[in-house]
């Protein structure tokens, strides 16, 4: 989570001291939001941190998909495995 009184900063800031952001983004696990003319333009975030977003986000996905897919059986609008199969087959114009 970005900290706003300490992960705001400057890019000119960043350039000129970026071993001390990257010493502060592994300390604090937290992403660096970097300004330009003080409008936010860029995140930057160490490898650790991303590959822990990247695979929450594959999480979220994968629950809103499954919670899709109980609906739709809750809803009705399922059919047997094979019946699909078939009818992709037909559409897609494939042999067996």
């Amino acid at each position: 989570m970005v900290n706003l009184a300490e992960d705001i900063r400057a890019l000119t800031d960043f350039k000129r001291h970026t071993v001390d952001f990257v010493n502060q983004m592994k300390e604090t696990r937290h992403p660096v939001v970097l300004t330009v003319n003080g409008r936010a333009e860029l995140v930057v975030q160490d490898a650790e941190g991303n590959q822990r977003t990247m695979d929450r986000l594959a999480y979220l996905e994968t629950v809103a998909a499954i919670r899709e897919g109980v609906a739709a059986a809750a809803e009705g609008r399922v059919q047997p495995a094979r019946e699909a199969l078939a009818a992709l087959q037909e559409k897609l114009a494939l042999s067996r």
